[in-house]
């Protein structure tokens, strides 16, 4: 259902630290512009941490309003709270979301009958289309394919976003569930090697500043040009790399800004890029063109 090069959207704040509206739609209209093939707002990416529940629900609303049906918007409404979830999910819904990212609940580890209840009660509260996030590094605990492969079963359970960064785990759920769930790369520097396997695209931070360029490496998988596809992906690791030098989404953020797109500010306990990866950052940046 979803597939292609997807990003998951930074959020801009101005100066006073409210969400920039205008810098926001012109971050959308430049991923429609580049071939974005899905918009993903209020994920880990857009700090939906940081968002309290009507800066969330207002940042979909711009996302879905500015798109206009042009792509599809895929809304990050995940929560440790299962009833929160599904509160947000609907949510999302009534705005006219194409679909709901959810992510494994953070902080409280539930087991996998705990994320298995869990995701299957949000399945039968909301009829939209859902995508699984499985983030360990984020949330504490890894979602087993055997988890995954259960909740295969739902029909309106479509996708899972997997950035658990191990490569076996994917397959399995490709090789046990591939007709009835999609697998997407979570991870930038795993698109290719995930899509190699079956992976439908990918769900990226990169995108936010090189979006036309992971279209390009996205589509010469989908169209089976794998040496052009596999220089790409070699030419762009360094850039993957360094949106990562700091808890995303800073780097990333700080890119933006370092182009023009929008300011770099993050909200606590996120600080500011430090100056000595700030100086990496830069030269990387550099390195492509970017600056």
């Amino acid at each position: 259902m979803f597939k292609g090069s997807m990003v998951a959207i930074i959020t801009p704040f101005d100066a006073k630290g409210q969400v920039d509206e205008e810098k926001y739609r012109q971050l959308i209209e430049f991923q429609i512009e580049n071939g974005t093939d899905v918009i993903v707002p209020c994920g880990t990416t857009g700090e939906s941490a940081t968002l309290d529940y009507k800066e969330h629900d207002r940042v979909i609303q711009i996302c879905i309003e500015q798109v206009a049906k042009r792509v599809p918007v895929i809304a990050g409404t995940g929560s440790n709270s299962t009833a929160e979830a599904i509160e947000l999910s609907r949510h999302a819904k009534e705005m006219g979301a194409d679909g709901v990212l959810l992510v494994s609940p953070y902080y409280n580890k539930p087991s996998q009958e705990g994320l298995f209840q869990h995701y299957k009660a949000i399945a039968e509260a909301v009829s939209l289309p859902q995508v699984l996030y499985n983030v360990p590094g984020r949330t504490g605990m890894n979602m087993e394919a055997k988890t995954t492969i259960r909740l295969a079963e739902f029909a309106n359970i479509v996708a899972i976003k997997e950035a658990s960064g191990n490569v076996t785990q994917a397959s399995e759920i490709l090789d046990k569930a591939g007709d009835k769930i999609d697998v997407l790369s979570g991870d930038d520097f795993l698109t290719l090697p995930l899509m190699a396997c079956g992976a439908k695209g990918v769900i990226s931070v990169t995108a936010n500043i090189m979006p036309k360029e992971v279209k390009a490496m996205v589509t010469a998988v989908q169209q089976g040009r794998w040496d052009e596809a596999r220089k790409m992906h070699l030419k762009m690791l360094d850039i993957h790399n360094a949106m990562f030098i700091e808890s995303n989404p800073v780097p990333v953020k700080t890119a933006a800004s370092l182009m023009g797109k929008c300011g770099a500010d993050v909200r606590l306990p996120l600080v500011p890029m430090q100056p000595t990866t700030l100086d990496k950052l830069k030269a990387v940046m550099k390195g492509y063109g970017l600056i």
